[in-house]
């Protein structure tokens, strides 16, 4: 169907202007079977379901409603371009009787019929608009909006070039009709006796010089028919080449919105430099940094994954980073939940060759995951203890310990980071307790290399001092007192009771004093041997090992 539509809008006009035997069997017969065809089509219409108008997604099969909708829309267009008016104009002629009076005029007379056929015919051309729906609807059923740009743009040159062809035909079709009077451009141009194509070049070539304004083809218009011609041609082309001037315009810069989003960007960027008198090298490592960060293009990332669904917008990020989460061993045995958590809280950042990514000695607030290149771990002295690539890990030694950042991390070339904030580190970590003992042994070992106490509580002396004195020293009290002291099974009963509230206490005070490294199964696994002994004895018994020591190593 789409396929005969474009070719009755094709050669229709061609048929009409250039070629004076339009009666002939295989002219009749392919006007015959594409008014046919298109006479069905009009009855499977009323058969056809709908759309719903409110965004439903629901088709309606009611013959009545869409009979209703076809009679309010297309109908009477589709019915008159499809009834063959000429050819009933012809036989309703053929049959009538005329009197001896109009015998003088009858050669005439045949040539208007002819003539006026010829325009009948040209009703044919209201097809355009089933062309439109039928595209419009392929688009639909095959998604082919998903490159509407280019659909926009191709659409618009298909139209701008029948509108040009229609405009090439009816030059020459209004100097035909006339009989080619001697000041007309045909006439002039000696076109009369040459072949239809050579005709129809020059008609084409003088049509589309009108709709570009360019010209007049190869001479001015000599009669009014010609001049009326050319005017009209040059509004309706100068209208369409307005129209697809603009159309161009703005599909071309919808083409590539993110990266004119990003000269915009950069633009502002160059704005503000040149407001605040930034000195020469920090513009140009403001302006490298923008092209390595955006790689030219601008998204605002944040606010496109914010307005999807929980569970599609975590696919999203997982499949983003798959490269990162493929070139982190750490990851590669990790429970794949534990994987999907952290990664839907990582955040994207650069850093430039030389920057100064982690300082010793300040609080951390969050770990970082390498993607792609190179840091250096600078102790305090300046000396370079080792280097970490892709796929390595570093910042989460004082996320375990709360404490100060035990040695520098410097960028030594461009480095694609992920980072990890600590509010999200602590919150995964909480849930996967085995997962932190893992980063505490790495964080061990790391320490180790550059030559600092392995023990991850050692930066927290300080604050757990007191609070472990204080503790060991009520122990140990008791313990010496239960020892040399002998009492009633009812003193021993109540000394009892009163012990365990005071270990109790104790242990709560050691769990909320104790860094995050110390997981509650640990507790759990040491307060069953510390009240073993004392349930089995009917008595309390103390040993040095029970008391709570801030030096238990990392294992």
């Amino acid at each position: 169907m789409l396929l005969l539509l474009v070719a009755n809008l094709i050669i229709l006009p061609v048929a009409i202007s250039f070629f004076n035997d339009d009666l002939s069997t295989r002219w009749i017969a392919f006007n015959c079977l594409s008014d046919t065809i298109f006479l069905i089509d009009i009855v499977v219409n009323f058969r056809t379901g709908i759309m719903q108008q409110d965004n439903a997604e629901q088709v309606i099969l009611d013959p009545k409603l869409i009979a209703k909708h076809y009679l309010r829309t297309w109908f009477f267009l589709d019915l008159i371009s499809s009834i063959p008016l000429d050819y009933i104009f012809l036989i309703f002629n053929q049959f009538q009787d005329y009197g001896d009076s109009f015998q003088i005029l009858h050669a005439g007379r045949a040539l208007r019929i002819l003539r006026l056929a010829k325009l009948l015919s040209l009703v044919r051309l209201l097809r355009l608009s089933r062309l439109v729906r039928y595209v419009s609807q392929w688009e639909e059923v095959y998604f082919l909006n998903m490159a509407s740009v280019f659909m926009r743009i191709f659409n618009l040159i298909c139209m701008m070039l029948l509108i040009g062809h229609w405009s090439g035909c009816l030059q020459f079709l209004v100097p035909m009709l006339q009989g080619f009077p001697p000041n007309s451009w045909v006439a002039i141009n000696e076109l009369q006796e040459v072949s239809w194509l050579e005709q129809y070049s020059w008609a084409l070539f003088k049509a589309m010089s009108h709709m570009l304004c360019i010209g007049y083809g190869r001479f001015p218009p000599q009669s009014l028919t010609d001049m009326w011609l050319t005017m009209l041609s040059m509004i309706s082309g100068a209208t369409c080449y307005a129209l697809f001037l603009g159309h161009a315009t703005n599909l071309i810069q919808s083409l590539d919105s993110s990266r004119r989003q990003y000269r915009e960007k950069v633009k502002q960027v160059e704005e503000y430099m040149a407001y605040r008198k930034l000195p020469r090298e920090m513009r140009q490592r403001i302006t490298e940094y923008f092209e390595h960060r955006y790689q030219g293009k601008f998204f605002d990332e944040e606010c496109i994954l914010g307005e999807l669904s929980e569970k599609l917008r975590e696919d999203v990020i997982n499949y983003n980073c798959r490269s990162l989460v493929a070139s982190v061993p750490f990851f590669a045995n990790a429970d794949s939940n534990f994987v999907s958590d952290v990664v839907t809280k990582l955040k994207y950042e650069v850093f430039q060759p030389g920057d100064i990514i982690i300082k010793e000695g300040t609080i951390g607030s969050k770990m970082y995951f390498i993607q792609e290149g190179i840091v250096d771990i600078v102790m305090a002295n300046g000396e370079v203890a080792t280097s970490l690539s892709d796929g390595s890990y570093f910042g989460e030694i004082c996320l375990l310990t709360n404490a100060r950042r035990v040695a520098s991390v410097r960028a030594e070339t461009y480095c694609n980071l992920f980072s990890l904030s600590v509010d999200h580190f602590n919150a995964v970590l909480d849930q996967y307790p085995l997962m932190r003992r893992t980063m505490e042994s790495v964080a061990a070992e790391r320490l180790n290399k550059i030559g600092k106490n392995p023990n991850l509580l050692a930066h927290r002396e300080e604050d757990l001092g007191s609070e472990s004195k204080t503790i060991n020293a009520v122990v140990n009290a008791l313990a010496a007192e239960a020892d040399h002291v002998n009492m009633s099974n009812e003193s021993v009963a109540r000394l009892h009771s009163s012990d365990r509230d005071l270990r109790e206490l104790g242990w709560n005070l050691q769990k909320l004093s104790l860094p995050r490294p110390k997981s509650e199964n640990n507790f759990a696994s040491q307060d069953m041997s510390l009240f073993r002994s004392s349930e089995n004895n009917g008595r309390i018994s103390f040993h040095k090992s029970d008391t709570f020591h801030k030096e238990s190593s990392l294992q």
